[in-house]
């Protein structure tokens, strides 16, 4: 265990410990099962004391209910725990504060000395995966998981991220543009993205019990969905399961989708609200069962949340699957409506960077549409996921209404790219004629009005189109009227630029 810690701080453990065990003994009308680990009654005596709302929030959770061997025990569909065996050592204790933060120390390096314990400061995926690994290893090949290298080691998207988030200042008359720092890019896309965090070192912090020694951590805190952890692996369990409860009806219902997912780029929590599921969740939601594993369609909810459509296994009133778990929040989807610059086919892998369209660019699509389609999935498997999602919608409707709703998703899609394609033709034009400069594509008036077409009014359109019904974010809220006044503003401030420098068609 080693030691380091102050006679104070070894006091306090020893005496808050000896306390919660007392007290929680069948002695004295506490519980006899489950049990906790003594380095866990040792975490809690303090913990309870100095930040009493993390255990409280652990006290709610199952975790803390369960141990992993009584897990094993629940039949298939409605077991939590997708591991075949758990450690005989984690086994017969509740999941508490030293099975999940100790962990795998050799690979932490923001492993330390805490109170006697060798305690590492973040969970991560590669520890959950002890009791999770099919969710872990499902998770670690999604968009998500790579999401930081997605945006910051595709050049395009690192021009447009520093072009959005730089800091702008006047000098001489003209606006100059420096890149973000870290801190705003923590704020800003990588909040949601996530952060590469590294250790420095240790440091000192003043604490109730006196100063100690912990990690110094390089952009922390932070949970967003990429996040590069000091053990190696990706991702954080943590943005949809949030600690330490690690609720799954925190994870199911849209608020937590809602943390990343809003307008105006991805507009899918603003839109759910407007729609016709969305009206039933915010009406009747304080009814469903959101905790039950299967999730039972008509019995347990009534009406599709983002966790129905993208992850939850399903099944109906009978016990028929519906649809199985996955952690790949992509996998059932065959059509990427988040365009950049146009929405296209699902990408074969969950990194993005290897993508590279005809033109040597980094993208999914030529400027003019044409897909790479070596990079993304083919039509065969298009079909079986659309296949996947309608039997999804076709346990509350009929196949006939299930079709109507794709045969318009799929115009829409088709019309929102056709107009993405006029937007990019005129800036085509401009950057042939020399009215825009294309050493950054994303920086100059007219180019930001392109992107506001495909990154905010073609998006919102699609977005509205698939969620069954929002049709003011289709016609007028970033929607039909925008797309069209965008590309009349960007044709005439062509013109103006034009007369104004004397650009020739033909330069």
């Amino acid at each position: 265990m080693g030691g380091g810690s102050s006679g104070r701080g070894s006091a306090v453990v020893w005496l808050a410990s000896a306390l919660l065990l007392l007290f929680t003994s069948p002695a004295y009308g506490g519980p006899e099962k489950p049990r906790m680990s003594a380095q866990t009654r040792a975490c809690i005596g303090c913990h309870s004391i100095y930040t009493p709302g993390i255990v409280y929030d652990w006290r709610s959770g199952r975790h803390s209910r369960t141990t992993p061997e009584e897990a094993l025990k629940s039949p298939v569909l409605q077991r939590r725990v997708s591991a075949k065996s758990i450690p005989e050592d984690l086994s017969r204790y509740v999941v508490g504060c030293y099975e999940c933060h100790s962990r795998n120390p050799e690979k932490h390096k923001d492993n330390f000395d805490h109170m006697g314990f060798r305690i590492n400061v973040i969970v991560t995926p590669e520890d959950c995966k002890t009791c999770h690994p099919v969710e872990v290893k499902e998770y670690a090949g999604s968009k998500k998981a790579l999401a930081i290298g997605n945006l910051l080691d595709n050049p395009v998207y690192h021009t447009l991220v520093d072009s959005v988030t730089g800091l702008k200042r006047i000098k001489d008359g003209e606006i100059t543009s420096e890149k973000p720092s870290e801190k705003t890019l923590q704020e800003t896309c990588l909040g949601c993205h996530g952060t590469k965090i590294e250790v420095r070192g240790l440091k000192k912090v003043s604490t109730e019990m006196g100063e100690i020694m912990v990690p110094d951590l390089t952009n922390w805190p932070n949970q967003g969905v990429g996040r590069q952890n000091p053990d190696g692996s990706l991702g954080a369990c943590t943005s949809c399961h949030p600690r330490h409860g690690f609720s799954i009806e925190v994870a199911r219902k849209p608020y937590t989708c809602a943390q990343c997912h809003l307008e105006p780029d991805t507009p899918a929590w603003n839109v759910y609200k407007e729609s016709k599921h969305g009206n039933i969740y915010l009406s009747a939601s304080s009814k469903w069962r959101f905790d039950a594993v299967p999730w039972t369609v008509g019995k347990d909810f009534t009406a599709p949340t983002c966790a129905v459509c993208h992850s939850s296994l399903l099944v109906s009133p009978e016990g028929r699957v519906i649809a199985q778990r996955t952690h790949d929040f992509g996998s059932r989807l065959w059509v990427r409506l988040f365009g950049l610059i146009y929405s296209h086919p699902q990408p074969r892998s969950g990194d993005t960077t290897i993508i590279k369209n005809k033109d040597g660019l980094p993208l999914p699509t030529t400027f003019t549409g044409e897909y790479a389609s070596e990079y993304l999935i083919d039509e065969a498997e298009q079909e079986e996921r659309l296949k996947s999602m309608k039997a999804i919608c076709n346990a509350c409707h009929s196949s006939d209404w299930t079709n109507g709703h794709f045969g318009k998703l799929e115009n829409t899609i088709r019309e929102t790219n056709e107009m993405t394609l006029a937007a990019t033709e005129l800036m085509l034009q401009a950057w042939q004629r020399g009215i825009e400069d294309r050493t950054n594509p994303f920086d100059e008036p007219l180019e930001k009005m392109w992107i506001k077409q495909w990154l905010f009014y073609s998006n919102s359109i699609r977005y509205a189109s698939a969620m069954t019904g929002a049709p003011d974010y289709a016609a007028f809220k970033l929607g039909w009227w925008e797309l069209a006044e965008n590309l009349q503003r960007m044709k005439d401030m062509i013109e103006l630029k034009s007369r104004c420098t004397g650009a020739s068609p033909d330069r």
